[in-house]
């Protein structure tokens, strides 16, 4: 999962409301379940101990229907803290285990698990006068309003109309371009053509090579209304299954080889709560890895007031200067150490394959292992 989402709760002091939340409510009372479970939520957190303001925050979000699609089969996850909802996001799928927190630090670990590397693919519909580009993510179909890695922030559904008076191989190079930039601005990682087959194989041609290597063709689909059918929408979640499964296996592999035997003096990995917080504290995570089940997930670690500020016991901190050392999950203090340093997380749901513990790091080289 790309961290950039979560950097403005990263940026908020605390202590936070976590809530997961089943928003799969039926069409026929809908308002009165959702009143019904925000209260719930809300009596729980106040006995957590959670003050007023963000309870109240929190219960009028909650009785709020989320925007977008149908939440039929779908979850939501809210963190609040100083009497404000700083993300409400709407998840893939129901959560496996719903559940409101008050801590320190918010609960991230689930929400990198609800939306995995969530990989996005640019879709192009293609024919012989144009093209339909749309964005897919965990998110649906999206226009505007979510870039991944760019900072340009609103990317828009585009419509690319060819000329009449040009030859078809033209209109196809011109296409092509069309569909390369959205591919950069849009942040996408792997594209799907779809369309009759010499009109996408045209199109296809025209790419960089580069692109070529991550774009695929289906004969599913068109332009149009109802272009992208339920055989299309299977194309993308089978492509960004695979896409997925391809970078966490390429990170595992990374881990470990740099782990085995012949992993060198200068290791560029690291497992373990105590060399992971070291790691952390002095910005050398590359690639954070977390597999949610692993033992060492919620281990108790010590923060400070800034994401950098983290150790095993509390009385580290206190040598390091931090007056007010507070509890923490292991996992959510180093998510938060990850976001504000750029890096990476990647969630490995099969435990047999994760580091020990369910906790371990690709590691930034230094300058002596460079040399």
């Amino acid at each position: 999962m790309r961290l950039s989402l979560l950097r403005p709760v990263i940026d908020r002091t605390g202590p936070w409301i976590s809530v997961y939340a089943d928003a799969s409510y039926g069409a026929e009372d809908a308002a009165a379940q959702q009143e019904l479970s925000a209260k719930a939520v809300t009596d729980r957190l106040f006995e957590l101990g959670a003050d007023e303001a963000t309870c109240g925050a929190v219960h009028a979000a909650l009785v709020t229907p989320p925007g977008g699609a149908s939440a039929a089969d779908r979850g939501r996850a809210l963190l609040a803290a100083n009497g404000e909802v700083v993300l409400d996001q709407r998840l893939p799928g129901r959560p496996v285990g719903p559940f409101a927190t008050w801590s320190h630090l918010p609960r991230l670990t689930p929400l990198l698990e609800a939306f995995g590397d969530d990989p996005v693919c640019l879709v192009v519909h293609v024919d012989r006068t144009g093209a339909d580009l749309t964005v897919r993510d965990d998110h649906g179909s999206r226009g505007a309003g979510r870039a991944h890695g760019t900072p340009a922030a609103d990317w828009s559904e585009r419509h690319f109309r060819t000329r009449p008076e040009n030859t078809w191989e033209r209109n196809a190079g011109e296409i092509a371009a069309a569909a390369g930039a959205a591919f950069d601005s849009c942040g996408a990682e792997i594209m799907l053509l779809t369309g009759d087959a010499p009109e996408r194989r045209a199109v296809f041609d025209g790419l960089p090579e580069p692109l070529r290597a991550v774009t695929y063709e289906t004969g599913h689909g068109g332009r149009g209304p109802g272009a992208e059918s339920e055989r299309v929408a299977r194309d993308i979640a089978q492509l960004r299954a695979a896409r997925e499964q391809e970078h966490v296996d390429e990170v595992l592999g990374r881990f470990k080889a740099s782990a085995g035997p012949g992993g060198g003096a200068d290791p560029e990995v690291v497992a373990g709560v105590a060399s992971l917080v070291d790691a952390a504290r002095e910005h050398r995570i590359d690639t954070l890895l977390i597999s949610p089940d692993g033992p060492d997930v919620g281990s108790e670690v010590w923060v400070g007031s800034r994401a950098d500020q983290l150790a095993v016991h509390g009385s580290e901190l206190h040598r390091l200067g931090e007056a007010h050392p507070a509890p923490a999950r292991a996992d959510d203090a180093l998510v938060c150490s990850a976001v504000a340093d750029g890096a990476e997380a990647v969630v490995i749901h099969d435990v047999t394959q994760a580091p020990a513990g369910g906790l371990g790091a690709l590691l930034r080289r230094t300058e002596s292992a460079r040399g």
